[in-house]
């Protein structure tokens, strides 16, 4: 099984419907949701009738706008109280211990929070976790995670590990659009997963967590069709060998068009991803809905 999988949804409206239409016009069955956005409610209400159709996701966020937690999370944030700590950042403080039991607690209790925030939206009760920008691989992110999974007692059914299986790229023909910058990505994140692996191994299996074969950082960005056309029946290949049966597929189809929204924006990447390259998002929104119409 295919799992097509959109993130941010509910950061915005009118991105959010554009993330949707992916969903009745395309192959979209999965979706990560903000849980720090002003406008998740009223983006979850729209899809009442339909989000147990859906693979809902909490995508933990500790890059765009505001932590849930205010002012107890100040080591976190720039002077105007939105998320400022990057990914290279967090890396570093998590090998000096003074620095990293200080952020240590403040990402524990904004984990806590947002997790809270998104539990009456979760199916069956039961939590699936991914995070934006892949931050929640972080090991200070990802400790904390798992202490909270643990004091907290959540039921947990999937946390995305996103770890590419480069075998796939270097059988594929006719692929474009892979960039050097996404083959350190992949590396830097493959690496991450093994250790997180590694260290909680029997807590992972006696989560009992559903493990899947993932697509999107290679491409990230680019997740077009004629690239996922070549890609797929590889990956589909390759699972027997991994035990696998599921694999997810990510992609960002909610662009940001609004004037009103974009000034909103906080990230500085996520300017760039998500309104000037508005154009890539609507090219994924397309891949997604050929997708679509091949499985009527």
């Amino acid at each position: 099984m295919i799992e097509y999988h959109a993130d941010d949804y509910g950061l915005f409206k009118t991105q959010s419907r554009h993330i949707m239409e992916c969903y009745h016009s395309g192959a979209l069955n999965g979706i990560s949701i903000m849980p720090n956005s002003p406008y998740l409610r009223e983006c979850m209400e729209e899809i009442q009738g339909i989000r147990e159709k859906l693979f809902v996701t909490v995508h933990l966020n500790f890059v765009e706008g505001k932590p849930l937690t205010g002012k107890k999370c100040t080591r976190l944030t720039d002077k105007n109280g939105n998320f400022g700590v990057g990914f290279g950042k967090y890396l570093l403080i998590g090998f000096v211990p003074v620095l990293r039991k200080l952020y240590y607690r403040e990402l524990y209790r904004e984990i806590e929070a947002q997790l809270h925030a998104c539990e009456k939206y979760m199916n069956e009760g039961k939590f699936r976790i991914d995070g934006h920008v892949h931050f929640h691989m972080l090991p200070l992110v990802f400790d904390a995670l798992m202490e909270v999974i643990k004091n907290d007692h959540l039921e947990v059914s999937y946390i995305r590990f996103p770890k590419e299986e480069l075998e796939i790229y270097r059988k594929a023909k006719g692929v474009r659009d892979i960039k050097p910058i996404n083959i350190i990505k992949v590396l830097v994140l493959n690496a991450l997963c093994r250790r997180n692996i590694r260290k909680y191994n029997e807590t992972l299996r006696d989560l009992g967590l559903e493990e899947k074969l993932f697509m999107g950082v290679m491409l990230s960005g680019h997740m077009f069709y004629d690239n996922l056309k070549a890609l797929i029946p590889i990956a589909a290949d390759i699972m027997p060998d991994r035990g696998l049966s599921d694999m997810e597929i990510l992609f960002h189809p909610g662009d940001v068009t609004e004037s009103e929204d974009a000034a909103k924006l906080t990230s500085r990447d996520d300017i760039d991803f998500l309104c000037t390259n508005a154009s890539n998002r609507a090219k994924e929104a397309e891949a997604l809905k050929r997708f679509g119409k091949e499985t009527i």
